[in-house]
């Protein structure tokens, strides 16, 4: 399980846009074959945000594809918007996917104040 766990750390935390305001999907990441979904706690939680998205469904089909070429299994914890505002160094994380519903934002704020250590970021419930 070590070798696994290992693997999983060289998953990105955070994938989103350099800044804009986005989509944004809450996606927890296991080894195929039961991980996380399994019940045995060894799976990881990612936040992947783009601009270019339509949907949130976009941006977790593209995910799902890519880890499940590297032999990972995934699952959507829900979507949101994220406001990235570089010169200011201020990420807003608010709102819901009709899709799948309203992510976890304070599991998103935590990734994001992990890689973005010098910004101000903040989260609601409100907004879409």
């Amino acid at each position: 399980m070590a070798v696994a766990a290992a693997a999983l750390a060289r998953v990105a935390d955070v994938d989103i846009d350099a800044g804009g305001v986005f989509k944004y999907v809450l996606v927890r990441v296991h080894a195929a074959g039961g991980g996380a979904a399994a019940g045995n706690g060894n799976g990881k939680d990612i936040v992947r945000g783009y601009g270019w998205a339509e949907y949130h469904a976009d941006i977790y089909d593209k995910t799902a594809s890519e880890l499940e070429k590297q032999g990972y299994d995934c699952e959507c914890l829900g979507g949101g918007r994220i406001s990235h505002q570089r010169e200011e160094k201020k990420i807003h994380v608010y709102g819901y996917s009709v899709g799948f519903g309203r992510a976890n934002h304070s599991v998103t704020t935590e990734k994001l104040k992990a890689k973005y250590p010098d910004y101000e970021i903040t989260w609601a419930d409100e907004g879409y």
